[in-house]
């Protein structure tokens, strides 16, 4: 009967209204929450209204359905699964009286040795005031409200097929309450600290040709934007913020995905800027601001009993400031699979902690993974740093610690310039690590195979 009803209704809107979107020239079917109950005072729970009017849509014969979230009002939004698959593509218009936030594609280098096209121009936050951009999805705030529900989940898609999420309005995840119980960070020993996980704020599952443009994701209880097992998947001009001190709040999370796509995005959480574990493959990342946070992440490895695979990543174009890390490749011990293939290019860093990682001694996992040693460690090769400058807040800049049993192998370092911030020079530690070094390499490449292959002591 509800899926009745909300055919009834589509019928009666298509008739009634067309919207034509900036820069689309197609028609497209509009279906207002607000058409389908929704209140949009940041009070009511309005999450069957979002229920009703993706039903509706996702029965539509039509092309271009879309589901319009209108500026100047809040819609509280309770965990909620959208699940396909639908007959069609659907866009959800998160509209906002200002134009959506987009980072620049050019990055800031202060002056520093960089690649001209990050010399050329300046990087500014997102210029749009806050308390300005309407059109919010907000979460309850309480996580006493997730006690009966999904508590993994606030907007979960699942099985759904070109769906694009866009309009430059604001998804905010509320997740303050959640941060001061979480059992990370700070709050490990606090007697309060709750063991669940927080829920992740938009999570996508099983889709394919998911888009992501143009709006503001913030506050997430934890990470703030999630693809898990999905292909052909973008996300784009997108503004993602919560505090410093948010714990586990990364901005973008992969998990088990294939052909990933992100670009201009600016991204400051408490969390990863992006973080990728599982299987994962053609990930490509450019025009990224990413700071503060814990930077660039791929790993931890090996966490599971089954063998990750990391490879084709590529990071392009990034300026980092302010992060505990720079560019983290991470393993557990006695985990297995590989990370390989993997190139960071055009990196410009400002008062970045270990601006390049490989950790292979992260924890031994209680539960290891193969029956000799060398199947219970994972492989890290093909790993390339090009045109890396900037400076460290550490006094090592470059740490190789890889695995006795399986070292890492083919890693090299290419026109790498980082010095420390406080203009003395960096040092560079390596164990079990061989490559190659070219053009000027600072500090001093401890690679085995190139010059200076001794590097610093371990600390």
């Amino acid at each position: 009967m509800a899926t009745a009803m909300a055919l009834l209704r589509l019928a009666v809107l298509a008739g009634a209204v067309a919207l034509l979107l900036p820069a689309v020239a197609e028609a497209r079917i509009l279906l207002s929450l607000d058409d389908f109950g929704a209140v949009g005072d940041g009070i009511a729970d309005d999450t069957q209204a979002l229920v009703d009017a993706w039903t509706a849509a996702c029965a539509s014969t039509n092309d271009h359905v879309v589901i319009h979230v209108p500026a100047g009002r809040s819609y509280q939004i309770w965990p909620v699964t959208l699940a396909g698959p639908c007959r069609d593509e659907i866009m959800i218009f998160v509209r906002s009286f200002l134009p959506a936030c987009l980072p620049p594609r050019a990055l800031l280098s202060s002056g520093m040795h960089a690649p001209a096209r990050l010399r050329s121009s300046s990087l500014g936050l997102c210029p749009c005031p806050a308390g300005q951009v309407s059109g919010n999805i907000i979460a309850p705030d309480s996580p006493e409200d997730w006690e009966r529900r999904d508590g993994g989940k606030w907007l979960h898609f699942f099985q759904v097929q070109d769906l694009t999420v866009s309009g430059g309005g604001v998804i905010d995840g509320r997740g303050q309450e959640w941060w001061a119980q979480a059992c990370k960070g700070r709050h490990r020993n606090d007697k309060h600290c709750t063991a669940p996980d927080a829920p992740k704020a938009l999570h996508f599952e099983e889709c394919h040709g998911v888009r992501v443009q143009g709006v503001t994701l913030q506050n997430g209880q934890q990470h703030h934007l999630t693809f898990t097992r999905c292909s052909n998947a973008k996300a784009s001009f997108l503004r993602v913020a919560s505090p410093e001190s948010s714990p586990g709040t990364d901005g973008i999370h992969l998990v088990n995905s294939i052909s990933v796509h992100v670009n201009d995005v600016h991204i400051a959480t408490g969390g990863a800027c992006v973080s990728m574990v599982g299987n994962c493959t053609d990930v490509r990342l450019r025009y990224v601001s990413c700071g503060p946070g814990n930077g660039i992440s791929i790993g931890s490895i090996g966490e599971t009993p089954v063998a990750d695979r990391l490879e084709k990543i590529e990071v392009d174009t990034m300026f980092i400031a302010n992060t505990s890390n720079g560019l983290l490749i991470k393993t557990w011990q006695d985990g297995c699979g590989y990370a390989r293939k993997v190139k960071f290019a055009n990196v410009v860093m400002k008062n970045v902690s270990d601006p390049i990682i490989i950790d292979q001694y992260r924890s031994e996992h209680p539960t290891p993974c193969g029956s000799t040693a060398a199947t219970r460690t994972v492989a890290v090769e093909k790993i390339d740093y090009v045109n890396i400058a900037g400076t460290s807040a550490s006094k090592r800049a470059v740490t190789f610690s890889c695995s006795d049993v399986v070292p890492c192998r083919q890693v090299s370092l290419k026109d790498v310039n980082l010095k420390r911030l406080s203009g003395r020079g960096a040092s560079a530690y390596c164990r079990s690590a061989s490559g190659k070094a070219a053009g000027v390499v600072v500090p001093e490449s401890c690679l085995a195979g190139t010059r200076g292959a001794a590097g610093d002591e371990e600390e």
